[in-house]
């Protein structure tokens, strides 16, 4: 077994109580500058959390050109009011160049084709270089996150996967959002309750799940990087 998974299942038992500053005090200690937070920009929580234990901490932002413009003004924001260091993945091809290979509209067609292409080969080419990257996923996003490890192994990647807030409730998120004043993306106060590309996300209606509104009326409910 490798001794980076070893060291992940470690930790994800140790690891399972403790609060969400512990968890990335231990990343930051394990890994220093080789670990980083990924974010879609939907709320900043761990992007703010991760800040409070290593000044400077690498933000990895998938641009996919699909993004609403509130997604891309809270970035912005991110980069000018945090002390982070945020980088920004883009796709080997433009959306244009995509819809020249592909044809229009792909995320339609083939949304899953769509968002390897946009999201997960750039992730994977960006996280070469680090040992650890820091997700803000929660067990209660959906079920098939229920399980969640707050420190697990990403076997795809070979690389530890850290998500400090996975036994987090939405409660939790408001409350801390409230008490530090987070940046949350303004499209959480319009009707949206998940927030990713475009032409894939909708406002979520009364009594949904809070993820119906991606890629509704179809099968699919993750993007691939968390698979």
């Amino acid at each position: 077994m490798h001794a980076l998974e070893q060291l992940a299942h470690r930790a994800g038992r140790e690891l399972e109580e403790a609060p969400a500053l512990e968890i990335l005090r231990w990343a930051a200690s394990t890994f220093g500058r080789r670990f980083c937070v990924t974010s879609s920009m939907e709320d900043t929580v761990v992007v703010h959390l991760a800040s409070r234990v290593q000044k400077g901490v690498d933000v990895v932002f998938l641009d996919t050109g699909y993004h609403f413009p509130e997604t891309i003004g809270t970035r912005d924001a991110v980069e000018a009011v945090m002390d982070v260091n945020v980088i920004t993945l883009t796709p080997r091809q433009t959306v244009a160049e995509q819809d020249a290979q592909y044809g229009p509209r792909l995320h339609d067609r083939d949304p899953d084709l769509c968002c390897r292409l946009r999201k997960v080969h750039p992730l994977e080419a960006g996280l070469e270089h680090y040992d650890a990257w820091v997700t803000g996923l929660r067990r209660d996003d959906s079920p098939t996150r229920a399980n969640t490890p707050v420190v697990g192994w990403d076997e795809k990647r070979q690389k530890v996967k850290i998500s400090p807030i996975a036994r987090w409730t939405q409660d939790d998120v408001d409350d801390y959002v409230a008490e530090h004043g987070v940046l949350t993306n303004p499209l959480l106060m319009d009707g949206y309750t998940s927030v990713g590309c475009a032409p894939c996300t909708r406002r979520v209606l009364e009594g949904e799940d809070t993820r119906a509104g991606r890629w509704a009326g179809q099968a699919k409910t993750e993007c691939g990087l968390h698979e």
